[in-house]
C-alpha cells in the first residue's frame, strides 16, 4: 500500500529527526547554524517575497495551465497563533512531491536540477527558510500534505527548529483557507500560509506594494494581491511603465562552462529599454542587473540586463569573477548593438547608450565595448 502524506511526515520525523527516540545533541548545533544562516544571507525582509516569486517561477505546472501566483493578506487569525495578520500565497503548480517535502525538511538540498537546460533561479536550497524573517510558523498545504514548521524547537528529543515538519490537524483547516480564497473558485494546488510577526505587518504590506514592476518582464507566473479578504483586487506586478525588450541567444563557449550549468548550450540575454511612463521614474528605480529577479547591482546603464547569472549566496549581486557570468557579459555588447540598430527605427536610440561610467570594473569593460562597436557601425559618429 502506498504511503500517505501523513505517514510520510511521520516517517521523516522519526527516521531523520529521531522524534520518539533518543536525543541527538547535534540537533542543537544545527538549529543555531540554521538560525545564523537565515539572518546572514537574507539581510532584508524583501528576500522572503523574492524567494516566493522565485519558487513559483521554478515550479512545474500542468500542461496548458497559465502559471499564477496570488497573495492574500487577511487580518483573520485562521492559524490560531494570535498573529495580527496572515499572508496566504496561492500557486497553481503541480504541487509538492515526496522529494519536494524532503528537500524543504533539509538544508542545501534542491529538487530543481532538472531545470538546468532552460536556466533557473533557485539553486541555494535554502530559499524557503527566508520566510522565517516575517513568520515564526509557516504552513504548507499541497497535494494532501498539510504541515507547518517552527523557528523554535518543539520536541524534547529534537532540539531543532526550522526544518522539522509537524502535521496540521486543525487551525487552519481547508475550509478556512477556501473561505479566505473564496468559495467561487477551486483552491490552487499549493497554499503557503504565513502568520506574520507583529512588527512585520507594515513592512510586508509595503514590500507587496513596492515590488519592482520590472519583475514581470522576466517571469512566467502572474501575480496579484488581495487584502483584508474583502476581495478588492489590485495588481501587484502590473507593469506601470513600458520597455522595448530585446532577446538574443548566444552559444556557450567551452571556456565559460561550469559544473552548475554544464548542460546549458545557449546564453539567453534580454535587454530591456525603458520608454514612456517608465522614464519618469528616473533614478528612483534605476535599471540594473536581473537574474530573473532583481539584484541590487546598479550598473549606471540606461537599460536592464537580464541573464541566467550565477549569484552570491545572498542573491544581492552576481559573481563578477565567475567564468560563466563573464561569458554572459561578453555577449551583452553584441546584443546591445543589434538592439540599438533595431531601436533606431523606432525611437531616439542614443538615449540608451551607456555614457556614464559604472562602479564595477567588469561592467565598464562592457560599456567600453558597446561604445566602440556602436561607433564602428558608423550609425552616428557625431553623437559619440
Amino acid at each position: 500500500m502506498a504511503e500517505s502524506a501523513k505517514q510520510h511526515i511521520d516517517r521523516i520525523r522519526k527516521t531523520k529527526f529521531s522524534i520518539g527516540g533518543a536525543y541527538n545533541p547535534l540537533t542543537e548545533d544545527l538549529h543555531q547554524a540554521l538560525k545564523n544562516l537565515s539572518a546572514e544571507l537574507y539581510s532584508k525582509d524583501v528576500h522572503f517575497l523574492m524567494e516566493l516569486i522565485q519558487n513559483a517561477e521554478d515550479n512545474e505546472y500542468p500542461e496548458g495551465v497559465d502559471p499564477s501566483l496570488e497573495f492574500i493578506l487577511t487580518y483573520e487569525d485562521i492559524t490560531a497563533t494570535e498573529a495580527p495578520a496572515t499572508l496566504l500565497v496561492f500557486n497553481n503548480e503541480k504541487g509538492f512531491s515526496e522529494k519536494n517535502i524532503e528537500s524543504i525538511c533539509s538544508v542545501g538540498r534542491s529538487t530543481k536540477n532538472g531545470n538546468r537546460k532552460r536556466g533557473y533561479i533557485g539553486e541555494k536550497g535554502i530559499g524557503f527558510k527566508s520566510v522565517f524573517l516575517i513568520t515564526s510558523q509557516p504552513y504548507i498545504f499541497s497535494n494532501g500534505y498539510q504541515i507547518c514548521f517552527n523557528e523554535t524547537p518543539r520536541n524534547r528529543n529534537c532540539n531543532l527548529g526550522y526544518i522539522v515538519p509537524e502535521w496540521v490537524e486543525q487551525h487552519p483547516s481547508l475550509v478556512d483557507i477556501q473561505r479566505i480564497y473564496g468559495f467561487g473558485s477551486a483552491l490552487p494546488t499549493t497554499t503557503i500560509i504565513l502568520p506574520l510577526k507583529s512588527d512585520k505587518v507594515k513592512p510586508v504590506k509595503e514590500q507587496l506594494s513596492n515590488v519592482h514592476p520590472e519583475v514581470c518582464c522576466f517571469q512566467r507566473s502572474r501575480a496579484s494581491l488581495l487584502e483584508n479578504t474583502t476581495k478588492i483586487k489590485s495588481a501587484l506586478l502590473t507593469l506601470s511603465g513600458f520597455y522595448y525588450m530585446w532577446r538574443q541567444k548566444f552559444p556557450v563557449k567551452d571556456e565559460n562552462r561550469v559544473g552548475r550549468r554544464s548542460e546549458v548550450e545557449e546564453f539567453l540575454i534580454t535587454l530591456a529599454f525603458p520608454f514612456g511612463d517608465r522614464l519618469a521614474l528616473g533614478n528612483s528605480s534605476p535599471p540594473g542587473i536581473y537574474a530573473f529577479l532583481p539584484t541590487e547591482m546598479v550598473t549606471n546603464f540606461p537599460f536592464i540586463i537580464q541573464g541566467d547569472f550565477i549569484l552570491a549566496s545572498s542573491r544581492e549581486a552576481i559573481l563578477l569573477d565567475d567564468i560563466w557570468n563573464q561569458g554572459i557579459l561578453r555577449c551583452v555588447p553584441s546584443a546591445f548593438v543589434n538592439a540599438f540598430t533595431s531601436l533606431m527605427k523606432k525611437t531616439d536610440a542614443f538615449s540608451f547608450l551607456p555614457v556614464k561610467e559604472s562602479n564595477y570594473e567588469e561592467l565598464n569593460d562592457v560599456r567600453e565595448s558597446i561604445m566602440e562597436r556602436v561607433s564602428a557601425e558608423g550609425n552616428a559618429p557625431s553623437r559619440l
